[in-house]
């Protein structure tokens, strides 16, 4: 029996090769604290998640990789960051050291920690992001300077996109935090986000 030769418009041709091409979208890992986490929030509702659907809505999807957990320090960024690297992300966004700078840990121990984690992402072939942090005046103003000064220092020196300090719309101000005063609450996420996109941008691919 004869087979039917079966005639496939070009344009269907065309547009299943585009789909089979289609790279997969760049892996974006954020590294972090609770900030990142979003403590009191669903995941879907803390800042990586809306730098996520904000690209999307501007037509440059990402996949998202939360690595946001609560309590950590910037050591346990560190000890983390290798598992997070596996996930072969495109960017990394680093924002640890609140943790430290409340705990009053070593100014050196933290940017020692930092230099660490920005080195072994851009060994993985990642650009990194580096957000910077504040802590409170009555750590003491010495302190306070140091501390707030290693995180531009670090990016600088590092040769790293800077991001100086995502909260800058948002502390301080009770109706976009939880009552502890320290966390965003879901509007101020949406804040940390705009903050954090607008330096994330050009480093995508």
């Amino acid at each position: 029996m004869a087979l039917r030769r079966v005639a496939v418009p070009l344009l269907a041709l065309l547009v299943l090769a585009g789909a089979l091409s289609a790279a997969p979208p760049p892996v974006v890992a954020f590294l972090g604290d609770s900030l990142t986490a979003g403590l009191g929030l669903p995941s879907t509702e803390a800042f990586p998640a809306r730098v996520g659907e904000a690209l999307e809505a501007k037509g440059r999807p990402i996949r998202v990789v939360n690595g946001g957990v609560s309590g950590d320090t910037t050591a346990g960024g560190l000890r983390r960051v290798d598992w997070l690297l596996k996930q072969k992300p495109a960017v990394v966004v680093v924002w640890l050291g609140a943790n430290d700078g409340l705990r009053g840990f070593p100014v050196e121990e933290t940017e020692r920690n930092l230099r660490e984690i920005v080195k072994k992402a851009k060994e993985s072939g990642a650009k990194v992001l580096l957000c910077g942090m504040l802590i409170p005046t009555n750590y003491g103003p010495e302190y306070r300077t140091r501390f707030s000064a290693l995180f531009p220092r670090v990016a600088k020196e590092e040769g790293t996109a800077f991001s100086p300090f995502p909260l800058k719309d948002v502390a301080g101000r009770p109706e976009l935090n939880f009552p502890d005063g320290i966390h965003p609450n879901e509007e101020g996420q949406r804040l940390v986000a705009a903050a954090v996109l607008k330096d994330l941008l050009p480093l995508l691919p």
